[in-house]
């Protein structure tokens, strides 16, 4: 962002933005910094107070960080609404969202114990280090992963609904043929079983102990070596043709290869000129 070339005509809110935006100014750059610092120094005070021999050490000295970077964090969010040209956007928006959930945790603990803990979702507010330092061939990155999973989802949805059908069929036929004596006790707990084996998790506190059992777990074990990969596959595919380069139907005149890039100047087999 710019700044504006009448500076003495900028409002106080006009001001404040162009710092809290303005990653092109220094001033903006410098607040950006000291934001994101902020941010990670404020995770590790949470991530530090659950260790629960440094909260019997360091207790008080975590609850006084904490409401440091709390009160920083709410005049922070406070300044952004006031300057934001459109407040209701702002507050609606991913970062608004988000600046927001970063703050309610520790006013939400004086009501609710143990709800100070999820001011580890302050980390996200780190999202805005693709903004401070323009990481666009990044965000470039992260857009073709984005365009493969959207054209990729009605396959994966269908995969997945398929495979609930599948566990579900495995658990029902496993309580039947094991039965609660051998801790088969609903049909819901043998889909626990049956989605634990298929994904080949396997934490053992549920097993076959008859012959058939075993026979249909080792089926399913088998299975979901294969099924697993099946969304990796399909992700992978579209990932791979939403990052393939378009070719334009340009012809070289001297080598013949069809297809080039869109901004393709010369042939990229002969190097001849593709516009003479």
């Amino acid at each position: 962002m710019q700044l504006p070339r009448h500076k003495k005509n900028l409002t106080l809110a006009e001001r404040i933005h162009i710092v809290i935006e303005g990653t092109d100014t220094p001033a903006g750059r410098f607040f950006d910094v000291v934001l994101l610092i902020g941010i990670a120094l404020s995770v590790v005070v949470v991530m530090l107070d659950s260790v629960l021999y440094l909260r019997l050490q360091y207790g008080t000295l975590f609850l006084y960080a904490e409401w440091f970077f709390t009160i920083l964090f709410t005049i922070e969010y406070l300044l952004r609404l006031y300057s934001a040209p459109n407040r209701k956007r702002y507050a609606f928006s991913f970062f608004g969202v988000i600046d927001l959930l970063a703050l309610l945790p520790s006013y939400l603990s004086y009501f609710f114990v143990g709800t100070q803990y999820l001011l580890v979702v302050r980390i996200l507010r780190i999202l805005r280090i693709f903004r401070v330092f323009k990481l666009k061939s990044y965000m470039q990155q992260a857009g073709f992963l984005a365009a493969a999973f959207r054209t990729s989802q009605h396959k994966i949805i269908v995969f997945f609904l398929s495979l609930l059908l599948l566990v579900t069929i495995f658990g029902s036929v496993m309580y039947v043929v094991e039965g609660p004596e051998n801790g088969y006790t609903s049909i819901p707990k043998s889909i626990y079983w049956a989605v634990v084996t298929l994904t080949t998790v396997g934490y053992g506190d549920i097993s076959p102990k008859t012959p058939i059992g075993q026979a249909i777990a080792s089926m399913v074990m088998i299975m979901g070596y294969s099924i697993i990969a099946v969304p990796t596959g399909i992700f992978t595919a579209e990932l791979s043709r939403t990052m393939r380069p378009q070719l334009h139907p340009i012809t070289c005149p001297k080598c013949g290869k069809f297809g080039h890039a869109s901004n393709a100047k010369f042939c990229d087999r002969c190097g001849h000129d593709l516009h003479l």
